[in-house]
């Protein structure tokens, strides 16, 4: 660069600004409007990421410093999905994948392990410590990979992307602590609204059945039984044997409100309606949850936060407990509760 510049400054002696100017683009470099130059501006550092909460996470940390794409949009379950040609080409041309892992992206795994011989490809969930994970309901060497339903856990999982940024671009280590920091302190305040609204659920009605097992940790984290249709995975398989019992729970228990989830069809749950108003009890559907999938893009349902606020007071509502008109900071679109 100090050679280019040195060129340049030797040319102008003797020519013209406009000569000027053509020798600055010949040479690729940036003109100023009063005819000075400067140094390139670094270009964001390009990232993939696979679901909305890792690119959230990402775009919270990186700042400008980062450009953050994200493969999978509302309503994708991450459980099915299989990458498409623009996501291999977009991937391929990254500086940097982010990938969940702990057997989230199933179909993808191959994928990313022959990816990862080319260029930084991280599972970042397969940081966090194993004692903080709870065991899948199919594999007895695999984990419950939907940490992001509890802030408590997320934390974590923003560490854990502040260091794999961090490593790609330690030049930035400072803007990514600070951004880091901010966000933490936001999830402190999640958890704080989310532990004072569900505690005022009565014990007797913290029971929360959804359309597959996804909430395994919030329940552990805040107190709830949590009861889903599916396994932690999607792809297992809803039988009528297992419908029927939890038909029977509800009625026995007098359970009187079921969730849906934003990327499962809702088929299985109001399956379950029905079969406990054929045995005369009334059962509604709570309100719609994000378990896989965040909100519309651009909306606050869509980030980490907005996505949690909906998911926390949508079901103190739903089961009881006065919540503010629109959740944890008036910003939630009040749909679903």
């Amino acid at each position: 660069m100090r050679s280019k510049l040195r060129s340049i400054k030797v040319m102008a002696r003797g020519i013209g600004l406009g000569v000027l100017m053509a020798a600055a683009v010949m040479l690729n470099l940036p003109m100023g409007s009063n005819g000075t130059f400067s140094a390139r501006a670094e270009v964001p550092l390009k990232v993939v990421a696979t679901t909305g909460m890792i690119a959230d996470a990402a775009r919270q940390i990186g700042g400008d410093a980062v450009e953050v794409r994200a493969l999978m949009g509302p309503g994708v379950d991450p459980h099915a999905y299989r990458q498409t040609r623009s996501d291999i080409v977009a991937m391929t041309r990254a500086d940097l994948v982010l990938w969940h892992g702990l057997y989230l992206e199933a179909q993808m795994e191959e994928f990313f392990h022959d990816l990862a011989r080319k260029r930084p490809v991280i599972a970042v969930a397969e940081g966090l410590a194993m004692d903080k994970l709870r065991g899948h309901d199919t594999y007895a060497d695999k984990f419950d990979p939907h940490v992001w339903m509890t802030p408590v856990l997320w934390k974590d999982m923003v560490e854990e992307v502040q260091a794999t940024l961090t490593e790609a671009r330690p030049d930035h280590a400072d803007l990514f602590a600070t951004n880091a920091a901010a966000h933490l302190a936001e999830l402190d305040q999640l958890i704080a609204y989310g532990s004072d609204i569900l505690a005022n659920v009565s014990v007797e009605n913290r029971v929360l059945v959804t359309a597959h097992d996804a909430f395994g940790y919030f329940g552990r984290d805040f107190g709830f039984e949590v009861l889903g249709i599916q396994g932690i995975s999607t792809q297992s398989e809803a039988g009528l044997n297992r419908i029927g019992t939890l038909v029977d729970m509800l009625v026995q228990r007098r359970i009187s409100a079921v969730f849906v989830e934003s990327s499962v069809s809702d088929r299985s749950v109001r399956a379950l309606i029905e079969g406990a108003a054929a045995q005369g009890h009334e059962v509604r559907i709570g309100g719609e949850l994000f378990s896989d999938a965040m909100g519309a893009d651009g909306s606050y349902e869509g980030t980490y936060i907005g996505m949690l606020d909906h998911n926390m007071t949508t079901i103190a509502a739903a089961l009881g407990a006065e919540v503010p008109a629109k959740g944890m900071s008036g910003r939630l679109s009040g749909a679903g509760y």
